[in-house]
């Protein structure tokens, strides 16, 4: 009884001493944006706040549920039509997201061609930047403007460019702006021949990605045609 008690003891100290000696594990808190922000973000929603959405969700979820219970009077269709439900607004969002990079991919092409056209005009890349807020495609015009304004004020080309990557929230735009800060840093005569380049890699880009969405769109409706075909014969 006494070698147990004293194994207890030395245990308890020895794990007293480990506390006392070990360094302390600093737990790391994600500072950077949620999921559901990034997604606003990409659907062109940055202004809608997150805790917005999740309040449409809950109340879709809750209103559908109780008139679904109402009407069939069965607990587990009212619950599964409340998790559609609340599900939906996200799912819109998702969609809008989706319809908005493919809009974005198609006309950055045509911005980039811009940019080069205001170079070789003798425009600096901060104003031809902001030029695109006035004549660049239409999507793009308010994120530029903000740009243009934001490099007006603060005179910062990098962190200007830091919240326009942060505006767009594009995949394809991420890649643009840091080309344009490598283009800013070569800057001279190799500032146009970088961005021709550039477009013309997003032109080939946007085609290979088309090719495969509309491969992708065949193999699922001819997926779907075969799962209905049986049904449709009968």
């Amino acid at each position: 009884m006494g070698a147990v008690v004293g194994l207890g003891v030395g245990i308890g100290l020895l794990l007293v001493w480990l506390a006392l000696v070990s360094p302390r594990q600093v737990r790391i808190v994600p500072t950077g944006p949620g999921r559901l922000t990034r997604l606003l973000g990409r659907a062109g929603l940055s202004g809608t706040s997150p805790r917005g959405v999740l309040l449409v969700c809950a109340a879709a979820a809750v209103v559908v549920g109780l008139a679904i219970q109402l009407i069939s009077r069965t607990a587990p269709v009212a619950v599964a039509f409340a998790a559609m439900s609340g599900y939906l607004p996200v799912a819109v969002l998702r969609g809008r997201a989706r319809r908005r990079q493919r809009e974005l991919a198609e006309v950055w092409p045509e911005a980039v061609d811009n940019l080069a056209s205001a170079v070789r005009a003798g425009m600096s890349l901060p104003e031809a930047l902001g030029q695109l807020g006035v004549r660049g495609p239409e999507p793009l015009r308010d994120p530029f403007l903000l740009f243009a304004a934001d490099y007006q004020v603060t005179g910062r080309f990098g962190e200007s460019l830091d919240r326009l990557k942060e505006r767009l929230s594009d995949p394809v735009g991420d890649r643009v702006v840091e080309g344009l800060r490598v283009a800013r840093e070569v800057g001279g005569g190799e500032l146009g021949r970088l961005l021709r380049s550039l477009s013309g890699y997003l032109r080939e880009d946007a085609r290979t990605r088309s090719e495969l969405e509309s491969r992708q769109a065949w193999t699922v409706n001819g997926a779907r045609l075969a799962v209905a075909a049986p049904w449709l014969c009968c």
